[in-house]
């Protein structure tokens, strides 16, 4: 029984260190400052379910389903513990989670179908400038989350140590 719990627990911190080093690069100020990401809560959570797809995408292909769950998971805490900051009541916070939670596994399917640059910058400009034409910014986004794809496709993540590789 006690390996089990401790298996939880490990399983928890797991997804908490990478939900932590996800978050971290999604707030890099890069995207806010060069590529004109809106520096809302909106653009935020659009960098954070851009890196989170990512991720995910990774840890699926190394068979890491329980690890994928632990960060979504985790993410999810994070979204509930940003709405309380907010000031969002008991109320309010189912609704909004699940808004939450269809616009990011809407943006998770988007990037997912997504097949070569151009149509990833499509998907980038219709969610993170809501609708914009594919212009330079979605462009450059779109070659940076091929990039960190790459980056991340050959790095070990079973060690929870994630390598979106620089920024640029």
């Amino acid at each position: 029984m006690l390996n089990l719990l401790r298996k939880s627990r490990d399983r928890k911190a797991l997804g908490q260190k990478l939900e932590s080093q996800l978050v971290a690069r999604a707030r890099a100020p890069h995207f806010f400052a060069a590529w004109g990401v809106p520096d809302t809560v909106d653009g935020r959570f659009d960098m954070v379910a851009l890196h989170g797809w990512l991720v995910l995408e990774r840890l699926k292909a190394a068979g890491m389903d329980e690890a994928a769950q632990d960060l979504t998971d985790a993410i999810f805490v994070s979204f509930d513990e940003a709405l309380r900051e907010q000031g969002t009541g008991d109320l309010g916070l189912g609704r909004r989670m699940k808004a939450m939670a269809n616009a990011f596994y809407g943006r998770l399917a988007a990037y997912s179908t997504a097949r070569g640059e151009d149509e990833m910058a499509a998907a980038l400009a219709r969610n993170v400038w809501r609708g914009a034409a594919v212009d330079s910014r979605s462009r450059a986004l779109a070659a940076y989350a091929g990039r960190a794809r790459a980056a991340l496709a050959a790095a070990v993540v079973n060690d929870g140590v994630l390598d979106f590789g620089p920024l640029p």
